[in-house]
């Protein structure tokens, strides 16, 4: 069997799951990034992170889909990883949505800030 690429759904849209993209994600070709996830801004679902900020593993985007439909989402696409990447959330819904995950066949992560803090220019 070939190796596939690891399937990725980033749960969070319009904040700190385009930064984990960005930082952790984009041009690594051992990852497919087959969404993210929208839940705490209205109206984003059914649009795309643009290609020209994607890169060039994703020349079509990549969909923003509703987290309503997480468990099919994580059935039908396929996937290995949902990486959380929201914040306002408490420790029992986070642990809620982190069940749903695992009970869905996904494995559950949060990336660290070493996996996705910048560089600084500063030469202080």
């Amino acid at each position: 069997m070939a190796n596939r690429r690891t399937r990725v759904l980033i749960m969070g849209a319009a904040g700190r799951d385009f930064h984990n993209f960005n930082t952790y994600f984009r041009d690594r070709e051992e990852y497919e990034v087959v969404a993210f996830t929208a839940t705490q801004i209205p109206y984003i679902d059914d649009r795309k992170y643009p290609a020209e900020l994607a890169g060039k593993l994703y020349p079509d985007g990549i969909p923003i889909v509703d987290q309503a439909d997480l468990v099919d989402l994580i059935w039908e696409e396929q996937i290995d990883a949902a990486i959380f990447a929201y914040s306002d959330i408490s420790h029992v819904d986070l642990m809620h949505i982190a069940s749903t995950c695992i009970a869905a066949g996904a494995n559950f992560e949060l990336l660290s800030a070493e996996q996705t803090m910048l560089d600084s220019s500063s030469k202080d």
